[in-house]
């Protein structure tokens, strides 16, 4: 049955390209820029990457990035990174991807914010060469950093709209930093015409997902999965059609939900909401796009004809525009056709 899943197009809205770089790569980063590792064998070295078991916190979850990060501050190490993530969507059918980083963790060695979301844009741009996922980037504004350090990443990001970004998002701690306090940086990006991702109901409630959309104008939600604490919160969300950019296996790790049985993903699709299945990292949570469609089969029930319908509504957010949008929901749209007709269907 995993060939089943593996055989469905998918897309992936949140990724994050320094949760999902190989143990190879570091290991081969390393060797270039002359640092040394806790370990040489990509098998040893996965456990100092990878979230293992369960998380205490989204805290916890996310110190596996700081490991990694110290890799990446080169252009030649952006660029082969973001390769590899179309690489690794491809190999499980996705048709579409948007690949997100923070360009002000990536400046160590001299880059600048443009330098680095434009070495992260080549990259994209040889996956889909080599590959035929049609790759985009979504640039992170991140909580805790100066108004200053964000405001470069919404100019730079404005520059590059439609030469590969497509999104500005905001990330990091969610409890310690609320949306409230990120107002002006996002107004910035509203006027200059970005879309806007927001991380939202994931370490902090309900309140933080509706900031984000009232204050902050997100036109999609990361996560949205703690909403549920407030009924008010999902009617907003229902009835303004925002699509959540739901991670199973991270949700479950991160404890932004405790476990199956109270992780509302079921719920929200029930209801109407536009669910997006997506990986989020796919080295920090050892997982696949096949791998989260598998769970929501396996764990939630989900028939064949509704993961189709979460694929569809990944497509129909995406933030690709014009014609590209057009091709990429046509393309689905015929093989998913194609795909709930062929044998195994449930």
């Amino acid at each position: 049955m995993e060939d089943r899943i593996l055989a469905m197009p998918k897309v992936d809205l949140h990724v994050h390209l320094d949760g999902s770089v190989r143990p190879e790569t570091v290991i081969a980063l390393a060797r270039e820029g002359g640092h040394k590792l806790p370990a040489w064998d990509p098998g040893l070295l996965a456990p100092y990457m990878r979230a293992e078991g369960d998380c205490d916190s989204l805290t916890d979850y996310l110190s596996k990035f700081h490991f990694v990060g110290q890799f990446l501050h080169t252009s030649s190490s952006l660029t082969r990174t973001a390769y590899e993530v179309v690489a690794q969507s491809a190999a499980h059918n996705c048709r579409y991807v948007e690949v997100r980083f923070a360009p002000q963790l990536h400046r160590k060695l001299g880059l600048s914010v443009a330098d680095a979301i434009r070495a992260v844009l080549e990259g994209l741009r040889q996956g889909e060469r080599d590959f035929g996922v049609v790759a985009r980037c979504i640039a992170i504004c991140l909580r805790g950093h100066s108004e200053e350090l964000n405001r470069e990443v919404i100019r730079e990001a404005a520059h590059l709209l439609g030469k590969g970004v497509v999104a500005v998002d905001l990330a990091g701690a969610e409890a310690a930093y609320p949306p409230e306090l990120y107002r002006d940086i996002f107004a910035m990006a509203r006027e200059r015409g970005l879309p806007i991702t927001i991380h939202a109901g994931e370490a902090a409630g309900a309140s933080s997902v509706r900031s984000a959309v009232e204050l902050l104008g997100a036109q999609r939600v990361g996560h949205g999965v703690r909403m549920k604490e407030d009924p008010a919160v999902v009617e907003l969300i229902l009835r303004a059609g925002i699509p959540l950019e739901m991670c199973p296996k991270s949700n479950l790790q991160t404890k932004a939900a405790e476990s199956w049985v109270s992780y509302p993903l079921r719920d929200y699709f029930d209801r109407g909401i536009a669910v997006t299945v997506n990986t989020d990292n796919l080295t920090v949570s050892n997982t696949t796009i096949t791998q989260e469609y598998a769970l929501l089969r396996d764990e939630l029930g989900f028939r064949d004809e509704e993961l189709a319908q979460i694929a569809m509504n990944g497509a129909a957010a995406a933030f690709v525009q014009g014609e590209e949008k057009r091709r990429l929901l046509e393309g689905m749209k015929r093989d998913m056709a194609e795909w709930l007709g062929s044998p195994s269907a449930s």
